[in-house]
């Protein structure tokens, strides 16, 4: 079975990028031929491990820099473009060159299983994929977080998939209201292995991880830890992530006085050694897929605190078992469950266990043989009137 799985950007750092390289490790590890397709490149290794059979291949390369326009602004596209719209959240990268290259190797494909990874990406599979390729969309989003400009182009274009898959049962919902008739399926994203170390609650730490952007709310974050502190000035606070908010959030921090507090860690490839050795998870977006750093602490029995949000904490956890849910965007509640996690041990011992066993439904062995099944199911199901006939 052939299986091309598109990226925006395989040698980025995120969390969709990291779930695909796993699942494209995995189907070539099955025996399956498989490509990753990088949209763009600006790095020049990638972030994730690559299983060597599976190929990577760029379609346009820019390590030697973003065009720009007279005012140092990037360049979208000199005029609109044809297909992905302003409302997509990574539509600064659809330059004019780079929308055609997408589209004229999404053109290109005349077989096998083609996997697209975000909305810019499924919308021009929809419109310029070859009607005989099996097209699966993932969405690694959930649908009311989009703007109403992209949920009308979802609606419109989206059922001409095969297949749309979603990570939440919430998502699975709002994707067949909207699409009446398409075939959306729930598979969750899989973390990279449950058999990791688990903490022993000796430190005082707690953990946070993310793009430094709004959507993470590290600027909420912040207000609830420093009530935190005041109480319980042994702990400490560390956020892993890059992002344009790095800036703000520095001030933000020496506004609450938490500079000996809090420290933004920025990228790291040890988050593992880094969930271990902490003592507390904390989630604070504002919206969400579905979570898969706050699932990657639980598989080291890390209690969770996380915000409400929609959607995928409450896909997850179960409040009061292996972790705390608190109303989305609530300061003060974010504080009040983070504070009552730092002063219970036995506490914060029972639920990481409990987070370790519901981490336990995301392991690769249990999700993977999902996506085996669905490609072998919808490639049978388009060859088999050619065999009947």
């Amino acid at each position: 079975m052939k299986i091309r799985y598109m990226l925006l950007h395989a040698y980025g750092m995120g969390g969709t990028i990291r779930t695909v390289v796993n699942q494209a490790n995995a189907m070539a590890a099955l025996g399956h031929e498989v490509e990753i397709v990088s949209v763009v490149r600006r790095r020049d290794e990638p972030q994730f491990r690559l299983d060597p059979a599976v190929t990577l291949r760029t379609l346009v390369d820019q390590r030697a820099g973003v065009r720009t326009d007279s005012l140092g602004r990037r360049v979208w596209r000199r005029l609109r473009g044809k297909i992905v719209p302003f409302g997509e959240y990574a539509a600064a990268y659809f330059t004019e060159r780079v929308e055609k290259a997408a589209i004229a190797y999404v053109a290109s494909v005349e077989d096998g299983v083609l996997v697209t990874t975000r909305p810019a990406l499924n919308l021009i599979s929809a419109r310029r994929a070859n009607p005989g390729v099996v097209r699966v969309a993932q969405e690694h989003m959930n649908l009311g977080s989009y703007p109403e400009t992209l949920r009308a182009e979802i609606a419109r274009y989206y059922g001409a998939f095969d297949a749309v898959a979603v990570l939440t049962d919430s998502d699975r919902r709002d994707y067949e209201a909207a699409l009446p008739g398409t075939r959306i399926i729930r598979i969750p994203n899989a973390v990279h292995s449950v058999n990791q170390t688990p903490s022993r609650q000796e430190h005082p730490v707690i953990v946070a991880a993310g793009r430094l952007v709004k959507q993470k709310g590290f600027d909420l974050l912040l207000p609830a830890f420093a009530q935190v502190a005041r109480e319980h000035p042994e702990w400490r606070l560390r956020i892993f992530g890059t992002g344009p908010k790095k800036a703000q959030l520095r001030a933000l921090i020496g506004e609450h006085g938490l500079s000996a507090h809090v420290t933004l860690m920025g990228r790291t490839n040890r988050l593992d050694d880094e969930l271990a050795r902490s003592s507390v998870y904390v989630l604070s977006s504002r919206f969400e897929g579905l979570p898969m750093v706050m699932i990657e602490a639980m598989t080291h029995a890390l209690p969770i605190v996380a915000f409400d949000c929609p959607t995928g904490p409450r896909d997850v956890l179960t409040d009061g078992e292996d972790g705390l849910l608190v109303p989305a965007e609530d300061v003060a509640a974010l504080a009040a469950a983070l504070d009552r996690l730092v002063a219970d041990r036995d506490l914060r011992l029972r639920m990481g266990s409990a987070a370790a066993a519901t981490a336990r439904a995301y392991a690769p062995e249990n999700v993977m043989p999902l996506w085996d099944d669905l490609f072998t199911e919808l490639l049978h199901t388009r060859t088999a009137p050619r065999l009947a006939g």
